[in-house]
């Protein structure tokens, strides 16, 4: 079990984009960085294909894992993550709020 899943909402804790919050688009375990929605955008110079026209489009870039920081689903402020087993199953639970973690798939 992993302490970030896609899906979670995170605040960046360090780095020019602090303070920014988004939900979890992808997960690179390669590098041990996550892709946050709106978060680190970046300008990509993109060449035309018969199938999308190229120009420069607005991504977001990885972020590592070490700057942010999950948020409290009852503060709403950053929290770290403890794993607990909870009716025999093993949770993610916040440390600063004791509230089971729960992923928001859409």
């Amino acid at each position: 079990m992993q302490r970030l899943q896609v899906g979670d909402r995170v605040i960046v804790v360090r780095g020019d984009d602090k303070g920014q919050a988004g939900k979890v688009l992808r997960l690179v375990k390669s590098k041990n960085s996550v892709v946050i929605e709106g978060v680190n955008r970046v300008k990509r110079h993109m060449k035309a294909t018969p199938q999308k026209p190229g120009g420069i489009l607005d991504v977001e870039a990885p972020v590592h894992v070490s700057n942010v920081m999950l948020i409290d689903p009852e503060s709403g402020k950053p929290t770290r993550v403890r794993h607990e087993v909870r009716d025999g199953k093993k949770v993610r639970v916040a440390a600063r709020s004791g509230a089971a973690i729960e992923v928001t798939r859409e």
